[in-house]
């Protein structure tokens, strides 16, 4: 018994790997049995997706609500139908084909109205070329069936042609036109490539591939089931799959490289089982649930569609980190020895601390020269990050869309007829006292109308037309269309939307006992920013402050924890430099089939959440094999250069599929999934060279013992989280504990 207590208490991951090694193909079956019965029940029961956003507690909202409650059949949303004949509008054969596809259009399920050019005075443009008409639906676009959608389109193309031009638009009509990507096949592509040239196996390179398809396949199957009862955002997949590939293959890809070291270390195929879960496993497990803190921190910003969006991170984060921990390791027993079979010439390689490889002779320079690395490599992240000083947010509307689609050629149709302002009209609806309705917003009309030669006069933008009035059946609230002089995207339409809201409409209807609000798709982006832009600061706080605290409890090292927020900052900050450069500047634009434009509004939170997470994911593989080998060593430049001797080949593998797999999204059709992938990429480049092969190194050096210090009253108050490997292996102990007997 007195041998027995030498031996170490196995952690719960050990335990686990042990079993997931003796049960593999068991765990195996469990995994291929649980995943076709989630990818049934995504499939029976699985939600559609959203492409629709709000901010609960506005007044675009408020005004929506209005809508619902007093005008039903025009709370859903309306789609143009846009026209143009060279022979003009008025042409007696061109208005008969027209009208005959507006009377198809009534009597597609769904559409409560429909207004052709003839029905209202303004819906011919000044030259009679270009007529504009709108189908008005009685439901939002993910609430009507894709069929009917579908259907609206395929009417449109069969009036085109003979003279007539037709395009249609909407967010119903981008409903229809879903766009197909197929980038996930390129990134996968990209990623067998890289590991084969990592790993120099094909059995090796197959194990990450492998475990990244069952996590996205899971993680899908989830989305489905989670748009149930969500807002799902309809590019929602594309970029759960470019977050589940990244982190997929980066959590497996660590766990086999540790796997394989402790097989070229003698240690049999359980014990390397069992060492690689309990030490990359444990890294696996912490990355994870910093990444989903960043994901999950999105629920600060108070917005449904980007709550949602943060789940789907954090529900493909959290597959990832699942299939890692419980079917890696029975994978891994299934393959054992066999793992470097199938070996490509001139390129298989070992693992752990070789000191003959290129990465230690790189260490060791930097140590040589910690100072002159430091200020270059900081130089140009500053460099990059300056044009995040002119960043201009807004929100990607149809004009940024591919020209391929009808969203976008009606946009142009409706900006060349009419003018910018036609594809943002403002919606104003006003609430009064019983039956004044229509008398109080007569009196509204004339105050916005007159508003256009007022802002002239100011040299501001104003409103170029205003429609007529829409009571309700009760006379308490009244509606109309008004339309700014310039595009949703402008900044000066969204000083209109405020003007509008503080001064002009409040002094339009003082002394009548009612309100008036703005709503509208461009008061709902203006409104969506404003919010983002108010909670943006607790996201940041938030975020950093409990990644903060686990990084300390982990490394027990304030300076390590500081360093860490703040060279991922300076990644992030890159990030966005580089994207102001691309898509508000142009630079380069042409190449990737885009517009100049605003960032997208909540690019820069959204990106905050997920590169913050996945910088902390390199982070931590680097800093706990650097803490492993100074609890050996307790010396701390020789833990610096073998930490980053032994990860940085794993980390730069696992960076350039992650920057291959978000690349691939730009050949994606969508503005904001080609912003995404731009951005993550940049981010995770640099992290990945910049930050950890120069800065990291070079810090830690000129840092020395000062890294690895922690005041003793927050060493005791800290929780203690050991990512270290066990001082003795089971092996060892069972040895020892035989030789004591």
């Amino acid at each position: 018994m007195a041998a027995r207590s030498k031996i170490p208490r196995q952690s719960l991951l050990e335990r686990w790997a042990r079993f997931a090694y003796r049960r593999r193909w068991l765990v195996l079956a469990a995994w291929i049995v649980g995943l076709g019965l989630l990818f049934f029940a995504g499939q029976k029961f699985g939600g559609e997706y959203a492409n629709s956003f709000s901010a609960p507690g506005t007044e675009a909202i408020a005004a929506q609500d209005l809508l619902k409650a007093h005008f039903p059949a025009r709370s859903g949303e309306a789609s143009d139908v846009v026209f143009q004949a060279d022979a003009g509008i008025n042409d007696p054969a061109i208005r008969t084909r027209i009208e005959a596809l507006f009377a198809a259009l009534k009597t597609i399920p769904g559409v409560t109205a429909a207004e052709s050019p003839y029905d209202q005075p303004n819906y011919i443009a000044k030259d009679g070329k270009i007529g504009r008409g709108t189908l008005q639906w009685g439901k939002s676009s993910r609430d009507l069936k894709l069929a009917d959608l579908k259907g609206f389109v395929s009417a449109a193309d069969a009036a085109n042609g003979n003279g007539l031009r037709v395009e249609v638009g909407g967010q119903a009509v981008q409903r229809a036109e879903r766009f197909s990507f197929g980038s996930e096949g390129i990134g996968f592509i990209a990623a067998i490539i890289i590991l084969l040239i990592a790993f120099g196996s094909v059995i090796a390179m197959g194990l990450p591939i492998a475990a990244a398809l069952f996590g996205l396949g899971t993680g899908f199957a989830l989305l489905a089931l989670l748009a149930t009862i969500a807002p799902v955002p309809e590019f929602g997949p594309q970029f759960a799959g470019m977050i589940g590939i990244g982190v997929g293959i980066d959590y497996s890809l660590l766990v086999v490289t540790r796997f394989r070291e402790g097989l070229h270390t003698g240690h049999s195929v359980e014990d390397s089982v069992a060492i690689a879960l309990a030490t990359a496993g444990r890294s696996v497990v912490f990355a994870g649930v910093v990444v989903a803190i960043a994901f999950l921190g999105l629920y600060i910003m108070g917005l449904p569609f980007v709550a949602a969006l943060g789940t789907v991170g954090a529900i493909v984060v959290g597959t990832s980190v699942l299939v890692a921990l419980t079917l890696m390791p029975a994978l891994l027993g299934i393959v054992g020895h066999k793992i470097d079979r199938w070996r490509v010439p001139f390129l298989h390689s070992t693992e752990g601390v070789d000191l003959n490889s290129g990465w230690f002779k790189l260490s060791t320079m930097i140590q040589r020269h910690p100072l002159l690395t430091l200020l270059p490599a900081a130089a140009l992240l500053i460099v990059l990050a300056l044009p995040v000083f002119s960043m201009h947010l807004g929100f990607s509307d149809a004009g940024n869309g591919p020209t391929t689609t009808h969203t976008r050629r009606a946009y142009d149709l409706l900006k060349e007829g009419f003018g910018p302002g036609f594809n943002g009209p403002l919606l104003i609806v006003g609430e009064f006292p019983q039956g004044s309705a229509d008398t109080a917003m007569a009196d509204v009309q004339k105050a916005v109308s007159a508003y256009n030669q007022e802002a002239a006069g100011l040299g501001n933008s104003g409103i170029v037309q205003v429609n007529s009035v829409k009571t309700s059946p009760d006379k308490t609230v009244a509606l109309f269309n008004a339309i700014p002089a310039t595009g949703q995207q402008d900044t000066k339409t969204t000083d209109l939307v405020r003007r509008l809201r503080k001064e002009i409409l409040p002094a339009a209807t003082q002394g009548t006992g009612g309100r008036v609000l703005v709503g509208g798709t461009t008061a709902i982006a203006s409104d969506f920013g404003d919010r983002i832009k108010s909670r943006l600061p607790l996201l940041f706080v938030g975020v950093i402050g409990l990644s903060f605290i686990l990084l300390v409890a982990v490394f027990r090292s304030i300076l390590v924890a500081v360093k860490a927020a703040v060279m991922n900052l300076l990644s992030i900050g890159a990030s966005y430099g580089v994207l102001v450069a691309i898509f508000q500047w142009g630079w380069g634009g042409s190449l990737i089939g885009i517009d100049k434009g605003p960032i997208d509004t909540f690019l820069p939170m959204m990106l905050f959440a997920i590169l913050f997470g996945l910088s902390m994911d390199y982070e931590v593989f680097l800093i706990s094999r650097i803490r492993e080998e100074y609890m050996d060593s307790k010396d701390n430049s020789m833990a610096v250069s073998h930490g980053l001797t032994a990860t940085a080949r794993v980390i730069t593998a696992a960076a350039a599929i992650m920057v291959t797999v978000f690349l691939a999204f730009v050949f994606g059709d969508q503005r904001v999934i080609k912003e995404f992938g731009i951005g993550l990429a940049t981010a995770i480049f640099v992290d990945a060279t910049v930050v950890r092969l120069f800065l990291v190194p070079a810090t830690m050096e000129l840092l020395g013992e000062a890294n690895w210090w922690i005041p003793g009253w927050l060493d005791r108050l800290m929780p203690h989280i050991n990512l270290e490997r066990p001082a003795v292996s089971p092996v060892e102990a069972e040895a020892s504990a035989a030789a004591g007997e």
